[in-house]
């Protein structure tokens, strides 16, 4: 005898019904609850689901894609019976109508998951390797961290990542070879921009775009290292590196005025730099710190001091110049990280590099060279390290950003005086 209710029951009462039957595992029951709901409402999506997943089970497949189909086309903004009846579609072989149901799913979410690799397992399928690997690749994109991932998608995320990467391995080696002599033919000039291009879509590399932490200016091309040409007013301050090499040696025997290069106070957040803040490891020697020349220090690097004031450095006060000797002691890495704006960037005139040190900003890897600058875009992300036995020495400083015309200069200057004068205080930004 069916324990399903004998009277006349409500809808909400007969859906309740169901799915308590379902959970219990009494799926006689719920079947019939299923049923009875149908009879009163025609539309009841969750019912046509699961009268279409019962006649799947029995195969009776052509009233199983009725119900499915059904259920598809009331669902509205789930995609999830269209997924029910390319699933149904793929075990009848029906193609035509398995892909047209993942077309539906993706019109509802382009984005599920689940429909993205059903469509990159219908492309393989199909030897479609180029389809396949797109749509591998969309569902990689947008699935989350495997620890938060659904168990039994794991290895389906896997395989699709596989996929992808098996397919950009082969289309690399295709373009590498088709373009080798397109490349030799260019006599000279500088594609090194179209190689990143390359390497950027097919993943070999990844795409590094400025990130400043608090001011960005819009429409500044991000540029990792800048053409050294573009600075000639750096030659009088590289011909001057072994005079301030010397005063820096003297500042050093003195051992005075050096600071930990990070000095977070305890209730702010550190995130990558735990194990840098307020340590010795990465010190500073500040020349001109949030604008302020440092009198002690100017007055022992004279020579120092003569030389940046012909670098065309960023007045926003409270903020800027800045100009110092960083410290990096042996076995040390700066973790990757971005700067504060766009409006300036900075220079590295290396003075004292051991082996084993290095530097990266974005994609670029660049070995400092001592008397050698190198001016760079530090709101993208970028790294250093002195893997050796000694110790690092690098002058910082920053300078407007070439490409920021002098009314946008001023400004940016006129901008930051304001915000000193709204907050009452001399520190930029961070207002």
């Amino acid at each position: 005898m069916s324990s399903t209710p004998s009277f006349l029951p409500k809808r909400e009462d007969l859906e309740a019904w169901a799915l308590a039957a379902e959970r219990q595992g009494r799926f006689s029951e719920a079947l019939e609850a299923w049923n009875r709901l149908l009879v009163l409402e025609p539309d009841h999506v969750r019912a046509l689901t699961a009268i279409g997943y019962d006649a799947q089970r029995r195969g009776d497949f052509a009233q199983a894609r009725q119900a499915l189909a059904k259920a598809a086309r009331l669902a509205g903004k789930d995609p999830v019976p269209w997924l029910n009846l390319a699933h149904l579609c793929r075990q009848q072989k029906d193609e035509v109508e398995e892909e047209k149901a993942l077309v539906e799913a993706l019109k509802v979410d382009p984005q599920d998951l689940l429909a993205l690799l059903m469509r990159g397992e219908f492309h393989d399928r199909q030897g479609q390797a180029q389809k396949a690997a797109r749509a591998y690749a969309a569902a990689v994109a947008v699935s989350p961290p495997k620890e938060q991932l659904r168990p039994d998608l794991h290895a389906r995320v896997a395989h699709a990542a596989a996929v992808r990467d098996r397919y950009n391995r082969t289309l690399a080696d295709h373009l590498d070879a088709a373009l080798q002599g397109a490349i030799d033919g260019c006599q000279g000039d500088d594609v090194s921009r179209f190689r990143l291009s390359l390497d950027i879509m097919l993943g070999r590399k990844k795409r590094f775009e400025s990130k400043p932490s608090q001011f960005l200016v819009p429409n500044l091309a991000p540029v990792e290292f800048f053409d050294r040409s573009h600075f000639p007013w750096l030659d009088a301050i590289e011909e001057g590196t072994e005079e301030i090499r010397q005063e820096f040696l003297a500042v050093l025997e003195a051992d005075e005025g050096f600071a930990p290069y990070l000095r977070y106070s305890a209730d702010m957040p550190v995130n990558q730099f735990a194990e840098l803040n307020n340590s010795p490891r990465w010190s500073a020697y500040h020349l001109i710190k949030d604008g302020h020349v440092n009198a002690t220090a100017a007055a022992r690097c004279p020579r120092t001091m003569q030389l940046l004031a012909g670098a065309p450095q960023p007045d926003q006060p409270g903020r800027t110049p800045a100009a110092l000797f960083s410290l990096l002691k042996p076995h040390t890495r700066i973790p990757p990280h971005t700067g504060v704006s766009n409006a300036r960037v900075l220079v590295h005139l290396p003075l004292i590099v051991p082996p084993g040190c290095g530097f990266r900003v974005g994609n670029q890897i660049r070995e400092w060279v001592p008397g050698h600058a190198l001016v760079f875009d530090d709101t993208i992300e970028h790294e250093a390290w002195n893997d050796s036995d000694q110790l690092r020495v690098v002058m910082i400083f920053d300078i407007w950003h070439p490409a920021l015309n002098e009314s946008e200069r001023r400004l940016i200057t006129s901008m930051a005086v304001a915000i000193n004068e709204f907050a009452g205080m001399p520190e930029g930004y961070g207002t």
